[in-house]
């Protein structure tokens, strides 16, 4: 249902309804519209102990639908839930498991909106999973990875004011919006030659002046991403971009608004967190890496692991034509039965560390050590 209605960040409302129904059919409270997001939702099962968290994504991109499979995140983040609440009852063991909705990955940060909400700070841990193309794996003879760092992000808009002109008549009255933008984005081109080999820059015009050669335009606006291993590198990435984008303006005259978007900090990667999902996801029959990168991509779950131990393991789906996330051709492949399929056994081994977390004081606290002297490196 998710895979065939995609919805943009934070407008994510029949895939919040979807899911929410679902559990509430189960016989699960939950709160819909949690935290102050319309999109975002909670369902809390269990009591005392300690509390593991499950994050649901479920928003699509423009125009290409769910061409980075959150449906699939949304079925795995359910499925964990669901079993781990259900072992839990069954057995009736001390603990508690959350599932958050999480609104706007791919554009906003829904789940800093959900930190900066309070959202986690019950919660002891937080495990999901991402879908990507099992190409990928292939070569390694594993079908993903437990352990997925990738980098830090920081975004960056600017938009241009100046005066309309007759661009024949009068152009000396005029100052030009269109040329301020045209500056920045040769400032930042030449930038990217003394940038890291681990950074990224990449950006795009978010408004521009219809044609016409004869009217010197008074307004543009353009949105840059910076990339970097570190939120600190990050940030100074964007600085960089920052006084590019001022020396548009500086060069044409207009004035110039800036405004920064939360950014996305580096996943930091739980060693025992990961030897627990694989060796659980390894019982049902897909074999993955402990860990890998960092990849030159960013999440909002980066956010979460700065707050607590997290997992964000990858699961390799089939894509017939080879293609990559944010492909057409990846929208296709998240909703294969295969894909869902995968995305099930995800949900089974994430609940399996969850139940690990949870009744295994020892192990916990390896996870916990981890993530402290993880924590002193940064």
């Amino acid at each position: 249902m998710i895979h065939e209605n995609p919805e943009l960040a934070y407008k994510e409302h029949s895939a919040h309804d979807a899911i929410c129904d679902l559990l509430e059919g189960l016989g699960y409270e939950v709160t819909r519209h949690a935290y102050g997001l319309e999109t975002a939702f909670e369902a809390i099962s269990g009591s005392g102990g300690r509390t593991v968290n499950f994050n649901a994504e479920y928003d699509a991109l423009p125009g290409m639908g769910h061409a980075c499979g959150h449906n699939l995140i949304a079925t795995a983040s359910v499925t964990g839930f669901i079993a781990l609440s259900h072992v839990l009852k069954s057995f009736k063991v001390n603990g508690r498991v959350q599932i958050l909705g999480t609104p706007a990955e791919e554009d906003g940060g829904g789940k800093i909106d959900l930190l900066n909400a309070g959202a986690y700070d019950k919660v002891e841990v937080s495990l999901m999973m991402h879908p990507m193309s099992e190409d990928e794996y292939v070569d390694k003879g594993v079908l993903g990875s437990a352990g997925f760092s990738n980098v830090a992000s920081y975004n960056i808009q600017g938009t241009y004011h100046g005066v309309s002109a007759h661009a024949g008549a009068t152009p000396w009255e005029g100052i030009n919006a269109l040329d301020a933008l045209v500056s920045a984005y040769v400032n930042i081109s030449m930038l990217r030659q003394q940038i890291l080999p681990s950074e990224r820059i990449h950006g795009a015009i978010v408004e521009a002046p219809k044609p016409s050669s004869n009217a010197i335009p008074a307004l543009t606006k353009t949105e840059y991403t910076a990339r970097s291993p570190t939120s600190r590198g990050a940030r100074d990435l964007a600085g960089r971009i920052r006084r590019c984008l001022e020396a548009g303006a500086l060069a044409t005259g207009c004035k110039l608004e800036i405004e920064g978007k939360a950014g996305y900090a580096e996943l930091r990667v739980n060693e025992p967190l990961c030897s627990s999902f694989q060796q659980h996801i390894a019982a049902n029959g897909i074999k993955v890496l402990k860990s890998e990168g960092p990849v030159a991509a960013a999440t909002d779950q980066g956010n979460v692991s700065y707050a607590i131990p997290a997992l964000h393991a990858v699961i390799g789906i089939p894509v017939g034509d080879g293609s990559k996330n944010h492909t057409a051709g990846f929208t296709k492949a998240a909703g294969a039965s295969v894909a869902y399929e995968r995305a099930v056994l995800s949900g089974k081994a994430m609940a399996m560390t969850g139940w690990d977390v949870l009744t295994d004081d020892a192990f916990y606290e390896q996870v916990k050590q981890n993530f402290e002297s993880d924590e002193k490196l940064r």
